[in-house]
C-alpha cells in the first residue's frame, strides 16, 4: 500500500511539474507573439491553450537532440 501511495506522488509531482514547466514556456512566449506578430506581420493575437499547442506542434516537426556524448 505504502508503494501506491509512493507512485501516485510521484505520478502527481510529474503533472504538477509540467504544468509549470508548460506555463513557464507558453505564457512569455504568448506575450511575446502578441507583442511582436500582430505588428510587424499583422497575425493575429495568440491565446495561452493556442500557444501551447504551437509550441506542442513546434517540438513534433523540428525534435531537439539530447545526446550528450561527445565525438572526438
Amino acid at each position: 500500500m505504502e508503494t501506491i501511495i509512493k507512485a501516485l506522488a510521484v505520478i502527481f509531482a510529474a503533472v504538477v511539474l509540467g504544468f509549470i514547466v508548460a506555463v513557464i514556456t507558453a505564457y512569455p512566449a504568448m506575450l511575446l507573439w502578441n507583442w511582436l506578430m500582430p505588428e510587424l506581420f499583422n497575425f493575429k493575437t495568440m491565446g495561452f491553450w493556442q500557444m501551447l499547442g504551437f509550441i506542442f506542434l513546434l517540438r513534433i516537426l523540428f525534435p531537439t537532440s539530447t545526446s550528450s556524448s561527445s565525438k572526438d
